[in-house]
């Protein structure tokens, strides 16, 4: 049985930078499960699968189809009981609802102010007119003032990741002494960063790189199998 993981790409289709694909890719791996991937532009998900996502990641697992990077998560530990878990329980799903609101809230916007010219270079011509004319709309500016503003991200980004910082004096990742579905959801933030933008929001030693560091090299090095921008 194939898997097939439809993921967003730039013009460079080996490019893959979403942060939500990022987390799938990073489960995917956890639970020791191979899958092809299936690089998309913005202008092809309507396509995809006859219709069947207005977003990615999906994942094609047999006969199932599941989007949404939480929902996968969720279903491969269901479905896939007796490989290594992503929550380890109930109390681990709750703690990644947590972790993924604040990353959502905090980190992507900030991302996105930083990255954003980055990410409309690396598209094709229809997926540069689609993704200025769609995040535009959104964020009621120009793409050239959003980046702007996030000059004043990038001087910033640091202190919105102290919580992370004091938690990993104790710990080595998020999930404790190994890593669960929430490493994967903030990784997929700095990921996103680092795969389009390469923007040096952190210094070499802050315990925040290091844990970066360390999930990069999970799973064989899959998180390095995009070069930084």
């Amino acid at each position: 049985m194939t898997r097939l993981l439809y993921a967003l790409a730039g013009a460079d289709k080996d490019r893959q930078f979403s942060p939500h694909v990022w987390k799938t890719v990073m489960s995917l791996a956890h639970k020791g499960l191979d899958h092809d991937t299936v690089p998309v532009g913005f202008t092809e998900i309507p396509g995809i699968e006859n219709g069947g996502t207005a977003t990615v990641p999906l994942l094609r697992d047999g006969d199932r189809l599941v989007g949404d990077s939480f929902a996968i998560a969720l279903y491969l530990d269901e479905a896939y009981p007796d490989r290594p878990s992503l929550f380890g329980g109930a109390g681990g799903q709750a703690m990644a609802r947590f972790i993924e609101n604040w990353s959502q809230s905090t980190l992507h916007m900030a991302i996105t102010r930083i990255a954003i010219l980055d990410i409309h270079n690396l598209l094709g011509e229809a997926d540069r007119a689609y993704f200025r004319r769609s995040r535009e709309e959104r964020l009621g500016a120009s793409l050239e003032d959003i980046a702007a503003a996030g000059k004043a991200e990038v001087e910033d980004f640091a202190r919105k990741l102290q919580p992370l910082r004091n938690m990993l004096k104790v710990q080595p990742f998020i999930g404790g002494e190994g890593p669960l579905f929430p490493d994967y959801i903030v990784f997929g933030a700095l990921q996103w960063l680092r795969t389009t933008a390469g923007t040096k929001v952190l210094e070499e030693d802050d315990p925040v790189a290091l844990w970066f560091a360390r999930c990069l090299d999970l799973h064989g090095g899959v998180g390095r199998r995009v070069a930084a921008a």
